[in-house]
């Protein structure tokens, strides 16, 4: 008996302290109603939840990921992330009824979860105590429901990455809890509710990258508490207003890539706590109020691309912590301030780019402040002091002893007309700046002049030797040349403009009339602008006869003559399916000249990457992996012509995602050709001729001002390569400051040996499986061989254009029986398994760089997008005839790797 009482105690005790102090434990083991376990398990049915993230047989509020509950009952749902079943996958639907039973689901985040459809009228009906939805990346199409706005409870709303259409209701105005409201990356229209100003509570509010319309509501003043506001790359118009200036804790502000227009008002000085000012690629004029005051928080100034005239304001020299000041592309005019007006700036590592304006004078001190500096096209004048930074970007001005600077002519004009004196370049009877600046020091003359001496003999010997070689290539080539396109003397900005009278017009399609073209653009109506080009403003319009064009309208005012007529005079000799067509002209008025061009119905990739891919099918919210290998292939084709097909060489100059044109069926048309100029130096590009030929350094081959080789091109093109692959728009267009930003965030992640590494860097929209991650990862590492910094190092075209073509091949062994991944663990082996994947068949002809084997006459370099080479690798040979070539061929595609990349690979290994 004492030891049954002394049991029963201990057991009591037990029971007690478990009552004292573990509170929640009973409430943990607390089972959940019928009802919501029975809708829990209906949810994973409908919508296709896996087993390893919700367990049938487990307790959901324990065991079940992203599920939280309070007091017996489901109070938060987070399925982000989560991926489908394999029948769930099969047909995916946005299945949601069984959240009616949850009377207490106070959260719902399914970002990034597929839910093909549209948003259920059950959120705004049945799930009232709702206060965060977050249904962003989810591949929702149709409207909005006007039924969200009975979310009264609602604080935050994500609904950002999705095809999105219609207008925003009105009846969001209910939701006056609300802090984040998230709509961006939509394909929305109509205009922005004036009803927004009732969102009292709003922190956050992005709308960015829709359709959207009309004027900004002069009611966004009235939200107090807002922080963020992104407005950008829609089609708003009318003036920035005033009312903005209200609102005193905005940090961010995005108004770019609008069509805003009229002056900045004075009102946004108020905005004191500003750390972000984006109002870049709008038509805003008149002069730059000074809206930056020492106290500035700003941190981040874009004002490019707009229309503003006079001087910059002293205050935005000043602000002490900029880090980047982006004013370029706009008609600014004066002197640079002197280091007086820069006591108060802390910062020496910041950007500034003010290109394309109308700067002047001397280069003052106030460089000091700035580590990236990029002052091309512009007119300073005198010496380059030593505290400019030795990367900056001084093309098209008037200085000295820097060479591509503007002519005598240009300099002393633009000095004239302002009743100044120009410098003359520094050398009295000067007539055009010397070309490249003089020895810097005596002994260097020396050194120069003893190797010319000794070197004289072996110049003349070798210069007799080459002239020999060029004569016997031409001769063997003769024949070869009368087949390939003769591209004509397309020439250069330098060089001297081709007399109007020497193009075919007979060859550039109908002649216009003025009132034609009127009437086809509704007297070139505002609304029909699509943008403007650099060497034009685009317009869409309709012919009588009902067929869309677009036009380009070319001010000889401010754009120089010699631009649209070497586009004339390219459209005249050159012609290919993967170039724009060029329909007509109309060169009759004196000041404007016209151009008229095939409409593409897609525009172009910066715009419809995140669109919906067809009038049909409105369900991807942006464009799937099999249409973006699809257009990479068709852009390489057209660089392929211009490169290999053309004679000269033709390098393009301007190769990025708003020069890729789509038609209907997203088949590529390369546009934006008024840069096109024959390579630089020799035609063919024989060994020798590059044996010969100075090296150039990273930043001359990244510049889009001068460049004029073909390697410059493929720089460009890799660019807009990982654009497709990350989905980051923007970095085919951005600064060298912005461009080195993103690929230091991005080039770590491609590594031939590492496909998942990858994934971190895939745009998170894109819906891919095992396959396709393969040729995301191809793409990724041919998009890395074009980056090379060195331009000797990047592929050829025809090489890139077959690497596309057969993506697999970049990443798989083509010996192997199952096709699997490389898994070698040296560089031998792995140059081994990478450079015995290409073997030269009668389909696709690989040609290694610097052979001497070169294609047969009649013979097209070109194959639709998606076609591969499927024959055997034991045709032509077997690996150990083609060794030595295609050793040469892949280490120009994929270079072999550094010391620092072994290192890596076998740290994970």
């Amino acid at each position: 008996m004492v030891d049954h009482r002394s049991g029963g105690g201990i057991a009591f005790a037990f029971l007690l302290l478990l009552l004292k102090f573990e509170p929640a434990f009973l409430q943990q083991t607390e089972t959940l109603s019928g009802v919501e376990r029975n809708a829990l398990l209906q949810l994973r049915s409908s919508l296709g939840i896996r087993s390893r993230e919700w367990p049938r047989k487990a307790n959901p509020c324990l065991d079940w990921r992203g599920i939280t509950c309070d007091n017996g009952s489901v109070s938060a749902i987070n399925i982000s992330g989560f991926r489908r079943t394999r029948i769930g996958a099969q047909n995916p639907q946005f299945s949601v009824d069984a959240l009616a039973n949850l009377t207490r689901l106070s959260s719902f985040n399914a970002s990034r979860f597929q839910l093909p459809g549209s948003i259920p009228d059950l959120f705004g009906q049945s799930l009232g105590s709702l206060q965060l939805l977050d249904l962003s990346f989810c591949s929702i199409r149709n409207a909005i429901p006007a039924s969200l706005g009975n979310l009264t409870s609602l604080t935050t709303l994500y609904l950002s990455g999705n095809s999105l259409a219609g207008s925003i209701p009105s009846s969001l105005s209910q939701l006056v809890l609300l802090s984040v409201l998230d709509f961006s990356l939509n394909s929305l229209t109509g205009s922005i509710p004036d009803t927004i100003s009732t969102l009292a509570n709003l922190v956050s509010f992005d709308i960015s990258s829709n359709f959207l319309s009309g004027s900004i509501p002069t009611g966004i003043g009235m939200l107090v508490k807002l922080q963020y506001l992104n407005l950008s790359s829609n089609q708003l118009s009318s003036s920035v207003p005033a009312q903005l200036g209200d609102l005193a804790n905005l940090v961010d502000l995005d108004l770019s890539f609008n069509s805003l227009s009229g002056s900045v008002p004075e009102d946004l000085r108020k905005l004191r706590n500003l750390k972000r000012m984006l109002l870049g690629n709008n038509v805003l004029v008149g002069s730059l109020p000074n809206l930056f005051l020492a106290t500035s928080q700003l941190q981040i100034v874009v004002l490019k691309d707009n229309g503003f005239t006079g001087a910059v304001p002293n205050g935005l020299w000043t602000v002490p912590g900029l880090q980047i000041l982006d004013i370029s592309g706009n008609n600014f005019t004066s002197v640079l301030p002197n280091s007086s007006l820069n006591a108060n700036a802390t910062t020496t590592t910041a950007e500034l780019n003010i290109s394309g304006n109308l700067f002047y004078g001397n280069l003052t001190s106030i460089m000091r402040r700035f580590s990236l500096v990029d002052l091309a096209g512009n007119y300073f004048e005198g010496k380059v002091p030593d505290y400019v930074p030795r990367n900056a970007s001084l093309v098209s001005n008037c200085l000295q002893n820097v060479s591509n600077q503007r002519s005598l002519l240009e300099c002393t004009s633009f000095y004239a007309e302002r009743g100044l004196i120009f410098d003359n370049f520094g050398l009295p009877n000067s007539t055009q700046p010397p070309a490249e600046p003089p020895p810097r020091e005596k002994s260097k003359r020396r050194v120069i002049i003893l190797a010319s001496v000794l070197g004289g003999v072996g110049l003349i010997i070798l210069l007799v030797l080459l002239l020999v070689l060029l004569l016997c290539i031409r001769k063997r080539k003769g024949t070869t040349n009368q087949r390939e396109v003769a591209a004509g003397p397309v020439t250069g900005g330098s060089s001297p403009q081709p007399p109007e009278a020497s193009i075919n017009f007979s060859s550039l399609g109908d002649t216009f009339t003025y009132q034609q073209l009127l009437q086809a653009t509704g007297d070139f109506n505002d609304a029909n602008l699509i943008k403007h080009g650099h060497s034009g403003d685009l317009y869409k319009g309709t012919l009588e006869n009902g067929i869309f064009v677009v036009i380009k309208r070319v001010d000889l005012q401010s754009i120089k003559k010699e631009a649209y007529l070497l586009e004339l005079d390219f459209f005249s000799k050159v012609s290919h399916p993967r170039l724009i067509s060029l329909l007509g002209h109309c060169l009759v008025r004196e000041n404007e000249k016209f151009l008229v061009y095939k409409y593409m119905p897609n525009g172009d990739l910066s715009s419809s990457l995140y669109r919906k891919t067809s009038s049909e099918d409105d369900s991807l919210q942006s464009l799937d992996w099999i249409t973006r290998l699809k257009i990479a292939t068709g852009a390489a084709e057209a660089l392929c012509y211009l490169h290999h097909e053309c004679s000269p060489s033709l390098v393009h100059r301007d190769v990025q995602a708003s020069s890729i044109m789509l038609d209907d069926k997203f088949e590529v048309r390369l546009g934006s050709l008024s840069e096109v100029c024959p390579q630089e130096g020799d035609t063919h590009q024989s060994r020798i001729t590059r044996l010969l030929r100075l090296p150039q350094s990273s930043e001359q081959s990244t510049s889009a001002s001068v460049t004029a080789t073909c390697a410059f091109d493929v720089y460009c093109f890799g660019k807009v390569l990982l654009e497709l692959v990350t989905g980051k728009l923007g970095m085919s267009s951005s600064s060298e400051a912005q461009l080195k930003e993103s690929l230091e965030q991005t080039l770590p992640y491609i590594s031939i040996y590492d496909k998942e590494l990858v994934t971190k860097i895939v745009d998170p929209s894109l819906i891919i499986d095992e396959d396709l991650l393969e040729e995301v990862w191809a793409m990724a590492i041919v998009a890395r061989s074009c980056l090379n910094p060195k331009p000797s190092r990047r592929p050829p075209m025809r090489y890139i254009l077959k690497a596309l073509e057969n993506p697999l091949k970049v990443v798989r062994e083509e010996n192997s029986s199952s096709a699997r991944l490389r898994t070698t663990s040296s560089r031998g082996s792995w140059n081994a398994a990478l450079f015995g994947s290409w073997r030269s068949t009668s389909d696709v002809a690989v040609i290694p760089a610097g052979s001497s084997t070169t294609r047969p006459e009649g013979t097209s370099s070109f194959k639709h997008s998606g076609t591969s080479n499927s024959q055997g690798s034991g045709q032509n040979g077997g690996a150990g005839d083609h060794s030595s070539s295609h050793r040469r061929y892949s280490r120009e595609i994929f270079p072999e790797p550094t010391d620092e990349q072994d290192i890596g690979r076998q740290g994970q290994e």
